[in-house]
């Protein structure tokens, strides 16, 4: 399937940050990435300047915000020590308003000036889609041993909403958090390539349900065993 020039032209990222150099912003960089200790965490899409001169890390979403869509912006931009800013179509609820508030997270309501090109997000899902899964199914057949100290990081990367929760619940901070994460990818227990931290979280979930799933089929094996012995 093939897009026109002017379809890919016509995306959701362009409009919202014309609609802020509009405004007197200063568009510094897009696509930020946020690393620790060499490993992706993260990602803005734009890091922008406003008239009075504050820096903020831009997301810009294709429908409304919600309380999550808060929680990262503000995260992201704590990681960057930028102020977050939001460009979306409006809050999902009330709950997103207020945390918002709480977290002074600016947003910008752009309402439907705010498109997405279907076709092409369609595209693009569908080549990220074939990736991914070679991915999962690496992760699922894999027969590396898993430590105990390496079970105890993954079981807590795959129960934390985000960085920061993730390196409080192993008590130390982020930087020596994300060591130990890359010193599991070198032991090919996640995968190496994967440098966004949102990927390395659901991998780390996926062992965790193969962990189980094989503990089962092992107790089930030693039960019939047990009741046939030879």
């Amino acid at each position: 399937m093939s897009i026109s020039s002017s379809r890919k032209w016509r995306s959701s990222e362009l409009i919202a940050l014309e609609y802020l150099e509009k405004q007197g912003f200063r568009i510094e960089e897009t696509r930020k990435k946020i690393k620790i200790e060499g490993v992706e965490i993260g990602e803005v899409d734009a890091i922008a300047i406003s008239p009075s001169g504050e820096k903020y890390a831009v997301e810009i979403k294709a429908g409304r915000v919600d309380v999550a869509g808060i929680r990262q912006a503000y995260v992201n931009a704590l990681l960057l020590g930028l102020k977050p800013l939001i460009i979306a179509k409006g809050y999902a609820d009330d709950s997103a308003m207020m945390l918002a508030r709480e977290l002074d997270v600016k947003v910008i309501e752009l309402g439907d000036q705010y498109l997405v090109d279907s076709e092409e997000l369609e595209i693009i899902v569908e080549s990220a889609i074939y990736g991914l899964l070679r991915k999962i199914l690496g992760v699922i057949t894999s027969s590396e041993p898993i430590p105990p100290q390496d079970y105890t990081v993954i079981e807590a990367l795959a129960s934390s909403r985000d960085i920061k929760e993730f390196a409080d619940s192993l008590k130390t901070t982020v930087e020596n958090a994300m060591r130990q994460v890359r010193r599991i990818q070198s032991k090919g227990i996640l995968p190496e390539d994967t440098k966004s931290y949102y990927e390395l979280k659901m991998y780390a979930q996926i062992i965790l349900l193969r962990e189980r799933i094989r503990g089962l089929e092992r107790l089930l094996a030693s039960s019939c065993r047990e009741r046939n012995p030879t």
